[in-house]
């Protein structure tokens, strides 16, 4: 599983014109989703996320979480962040998902980040949409589950 955390101001989606979700300061956060994650990594992820010291306290000193805070996230599915483009001028995509799976985790990442009493919005999985930001700092983290340790929970 991999994310794309944006600190933002401000953080919109659009589907069609019509805004479908929308958070004030917190992340905007593009998630991909491998074909082996499961629920053992959208929940590591989740937790990354949700304890992530980037947010400037007092001081100024980026030392607080996004639920010490008070911040939101909106959450966008983004399957392109497993392109491959070592090979000629067209990105494959074939290291990401499948839509089965990719919605599922999907869901599941945004249920777990929820439960740690982050209010989370959502974009539309599979939609075309259009996001539109204020990115804070500029501030963007680059999360990878397997480069993070995370791994798929072994089988019986």
């Amino acid at each position: 599983m991999r994310a794309l955390l944006q600190r933002v101001s401000r953080a919109e989606v659009r589907i069609d014109g019509d805004s479908v979700a929308s958070v004030g300061p917190g992340l905007l956060i593009l998630l991909g989703v491998g074909p082996a994650d499961d629920e053992w990594v959208a929940s590591g992820l989740a937790a990354k996320v949700a304890g992530l010291r980037i947010f400037a306290d007092a001081e100024g000193l980026t030392n607080l979480s996004l639920s010490e805070v008070g911040g939101s996230a909106l959450v966008v599915s983004q399957f392109t962040l497993y392109a491959d483009t070592r090979r000629g001028r067209r990105p494959s995509f074939i290291a990401a998902a499948g839509p089965i799976i990719g919605e599922r985790m999907y869901e599941v990442f945004c249920e777990i980040l929820a439960s740690t009493g982050i209010p989370v919005a959502q974009g539309r999985f599979g939609a075309d949409m259009a996001v539109e930001l204020v990115n804070d700092g500029p501030f963007t983290i680059w999360l990878d589950s397997d480069e993070l340790g995370i791994q798929p929970k072994p089988g019986p």
